[in-house]
C-alpha cells in the first residue's frame, strides 16, 4: 500500500480519516513520469459535500482518459487535520498520489456557492500557493475556477490565474495543448496566461481592469492586453450523446451526501424562474438520448454496486422520455432492489403511472419545489403553477402511496408582503388535509401525512431577471420567518407540519458576494485571517468575525445587497455572454414587477437568445 501524507498516528487522531487516504473504488492511478500535466481537481468543502458533485466525477474521467493528463482529488481538509496540518507544517496533497498539490501543474477549483470562498483561500494556503495571482511564479500551479460562481468571478478575481466559464467538456482540450505547447517551448507562466485567454471561454482576471464611480457603481471594464476578448461566452454541449460521461464512478469508503449513481438526463430548464440562475445559465434546454441513458444506468450500477440511482436535472419531469426511462430501470433492477430517485420534480407534471412505477420499489419522500405560498407572488416569479396545480399534483402522490411530502419555498421575494409569507403556512396545510380528503382512513393505516416547510432566504443572482432586485437585510429575513413560524402554530392540521428556514446572516454574506465586486476581495482575505472556513457549516460559521472583517475594511453591505440597480447600472458581470441577453432580463424584471408570467419555452418561445447556440429545445419544432 502507498504512503500517505499525513502519518498514522494523526490519523487515527482526526474524524473521518478515509477522507485523507484515497484508493476508492474506481479511483484512477498513473505512472507520474509518464505524464505531462499534473491536475489537481479540487472541491473547497469537506469531502462528503465534493464527492457527490457530478461535475467533478464528469471531468476527472474526461481528463484521466488522456494518456498525457493525470487528475487527482483534493477537497478541504475539515477543520481537525487543518489544524494538524498548521501544527506540523503538511502541505495539502492529492488523494491519489499523496503529493503535495504545489507539485503540480494545475488546480482547477469547482465553486458551486459563494460561502465557500474562504476554503479557496484555505486550499491555497495549506498548499503554499500565494492568495493572489499576481505574486505567483512559475513554480506555482495555473489556479483555474470552474462551476456557476464563475458568473461573477469578480469577487475572488484576485485569486485565479483563470476562469472557465462555461461546460467544463468543451474547452480544456485546448487548454491542455496549450500549456504542453508554451511548455516544450521554455514559455513562461505569463506566456501561457496571455494565450490561454484566446481561448474560448477563458477569462484571465489580471488582464482586465476595472474602474469606479464616486458613488461606488462600475464605471467602466477594459482589457489592458490586445490578446485579451472584451466579452467571454460561455461554452456548453450541444449533442449531450457526443460527450464524456463515467461508466465507473468514483464509490466512497464512507457515506457522503449522495451516496448513489447520478445518471444526468439533461441540461437547463424550460421553466423560466424569474429567482433561478441555473435555469439562465444553463440555457437552452439540451436532452440525452433514451439509449445513451441506458447503458451509462448499466455501466454505473454495474461497476458500482450502487442500490439507488438519481435521475438527475433541473426539472426532471421536463424530460421527454422520463416515463420510458423509469419503466426500463424498474424491469431491469427490480430484483436487484434499487431505488430510484426523482429529484427536482414540478408537481403539475409529476405523472401518476410514473408514481406507481416507482412505488414499487422503496422510497422516501417527495420534494416539490412551491417556491412562494401566494398565487400572487408565484406570478412574479413565474413559477407558472396554480394551487389547483399543487393541490392536484400533491393527490396523485398520495394515492401512489406517499405520505411524506417537503415543499420549498423562499422568503424575501422582491414585492413579497407579510400576507405572502403567511400564506406558505396555509399552503402547506391545505397540502395535509388533502391527503386526509384523499386517502381513505382505512388506508391510513394509522399513519399521519407528514409535509415539512423548508424556507430558504431569496438571494438576487447574477443573469437573472432580479439581478436588479434588492435584497432583505439579516433582520429582516428573520422577522419574516417568525411571522411564518407564528402562522404554522394557528393551522388546522398543524401536527403533520413541520417548519425550518436557513441562516440569516449566511444569506446576507452569499448575497454580498454574489452580485459583489473586486473591492470585495479584501474583505475575504481579512476573514480568512480572522479564522473564518466551513461558512455554509452551522458549527462553523462566526458572523462576529464576519461583522469585524466587515468593519475593518470599511464595506457597505448595503450597498451591494439592499439597493435596487438602475436598469442602466453596469454590472461586474456584464462582460460574459451567456447568450441569454441583458434586455431579456430587463423585460423579464418588467413582467415580474407587473405580475404577469412568461409562457415556458416549450409552449412559445420568448426570444431569450439562447436560440444562437443552434440547438436544443430551440429547435425542436423546426
Amino acid at each position: 500500500m502507498k504512503k500517505t501524507a499525513i502519518d498514522d498516528e494523526i490519523l487515527l487522531s482526526i474524524e473521518k480519516p478515509e477522507r485523507y487516504i484515497g484508493n476508492e473504488i474506481n479511483a484512477i492511478f498513473k505512472d507520474k513520469s509518464k505524464v505531462d500535466i499534473r491536475f489537481a481537481m479540487c472541491f473547497p468543502d469537506v469531502y462528503e459535500i465534493g464527492m457527490s458533485h457530478l461535475g467533478i466525477q464528469i471531468l476527472y474521467d474526461m481528463f484521466n482518459k488522456r494518456e498525457d493528463v493525470w487528475c487527482e482529488r483534493v477537497y478541504s481538509p475539515w477543520i481537525d487535520l487543518d489544524r494538524e496540518m498548521r501544527t506540523r507544517h503538511i502541505p495539502l496533497f492529492a488523494l491519489e498520489s499523496q503529493d503535495p498539490i504545489k507539485d503540480f501543474d494545475f488546480l482547477g477549483i469547482t465553486l458551486q456557492y459563494e460561502m465557500c470562498y474562504t476554503n479557496i483561500l484555505q486550499v491555497l494556503d495549506l498548499s503554499g500557493i500565494a492568495l493572489k495571482a499576481v505574486e505567483r511564479t512559475d513554480d506555482d500551479p495555473i489556479v483555474i475556477g470552474g462551476g456557476p460562481c464563475t458568473y461573477n468571478p469578480e469577487p475572488i478575481a484576485d485569486f485565479f490565474d483563470m476562469f472557465y466559464i462555461g461546460e467544463g467538456e468543451i474547452s480544456y482540450d485546448e487548454i491542455f495543448d496549450t500549456y504542453k505547447k508554451i511548455k516544450s517551448e521554455g514559455g513562461s507562466r505569463q506566456d501561457f496566461l496571455r494565450a490561454a485567454c484566446q481561448i474560448p471561454g477563458i477569462y484571465v482576471p489580471q488582464f482586465y481592469e476595472a474602474t469606479y464611480n464616486e458613488d461606488g457603481t462600475l464605471k467602466s471594464f477594459d482589457a489592458t492586453i490586445p490578446e485579451a476578448p472584451l466579452t467571454v461566452k460561455k461554452q456548453i454541449v450541444m449533442d449531450m450523446d457526443d460527450v464524456s460521461y463515467p461508466d465507473k464512478p468514483l464509490v466512497p469508503f464512507i457515506r457522503v451526501t449522495q451516496d448513489r449513481v447520478v445518471l444526468e438526463v439533461m441540461r437547463g430548464c424550460i421553466r423560466g424562474c424569474r429567482f433561478c440562475q441555473a435555469g439562465q445559465i444553463y440555457r437552452p434546454v439540451r436532452e440525452r438520448s433514451l439509449d445513451f441513458l441506458k447503458k451509462k444506468a448499466q455501466a454505473m450500477l454495474d461497476s458500482t454496486g450502487q442500490d439507488e440511482i438519481t435521475l438527475s436535472s433541473l426539472s426532471s419531469s421536463d424530460y421527454s422520455h422520463l416515463g420510458e426511462l423509469v419503466l426500463w430501470l424498474i424491469e431491469n433492477y427490480r430484483d436487484k432492489y434499487i431505488n430510484i430517485s426523482l429529484p427536482s420534480l414540478r408537481i403539475d407534471s409529476f405523472a401518476l403511472d410514473i408514481m406507481s412505477r416507482v412505488q414499487d420499489v422503496k422510497k422516501g419522500s417527495l420534494t416539490f419545489a412551491s417556491e412562494a405560498g401566494s398565487q400572487r407572488l408565484r406570478n412574479v416569479i413565474n413559477k407558472g403553477i396554480t394551487e389547483e396545480d399543487i393541490m392536484r399534483g400533491s393527490a396523485e402522490a398520495f394515492k401512489g402511496g406517499w405520505n411524506k411530502v417537503k415543499l420549498y419555498f423562499m422568503l424575501g421575494l422582491p414585492t413579497e408582503t407579510d400576507e405572502d409569507v403567511k400564506a406558505i403556512a396555509q399552503l402547506s396545510d391545505a397540502v395535509a388535509m388533502n391527503y386526509y380528503d384523499t386517502v381513505p382512513k382505512e388506508d391510513r393505516k394509522g399513519i399521519r401525512v407528514q409535509v415539512t416547510a423548508s424556507a430558504s432566504f431569496f438571494i438576487p443572482k447574477p443573469f437573472t431577471p432580479f439581478e436588479w432586485a434588492p435584497m432583505c437585510t439579516a433582520e429582516e429575513f428573520q422577522r419574516k420567518a417568525y411571522v411564518l413560524s407564528d402562522e404554522f402554530t394557528k393551522q388546522l392540521n398543524r401536527k403533520s407540519l413541520k417548519f425550518q428556514y436557513h441562516e440569516n446572516y449566511l444569506s446576507e454574506l452569499e448575497g454580498l458576494f454574489a452580485r459583489g465586486d473586486r473591492k470585495l476581495s479584501e474583505l475575504l482575505i481579512n476573514a480568512y485571517k480572522k479564522g473564518c472556513i466551513y461558512d455554509s457549516w452551522s458549527e462553523c460559521f462566526d458572523i462576529d468575525k464576519w461583522h469585524a472583517a466587515i468593519e475593518e475594511c470599511g464595506v457597505d453591505v448595503a450597498f451591494y445587497t439592499q439597493r435596487e440597480r438602475s436598469l442602466d447600472e453596469l454590472f461586474p458581470w456584464d462582460f460574459i455572454d451567456i447568450g441569454v441577453t441583458k434586455k431579456f432580463l430587463k423585460d423579464q424584471w418588467l413582467e415580474a414587477k407587473a405580475e404577469r408570467v412568461t409562457p415556458n419555452c416549450r409552449q412559445q418561445c420568448s426570444g431569450c437568445g439562447a436560440a444562437c447556440f443552434g440547438g436544443g429545445v430551440c429547435f425542436e419544432r423546426r
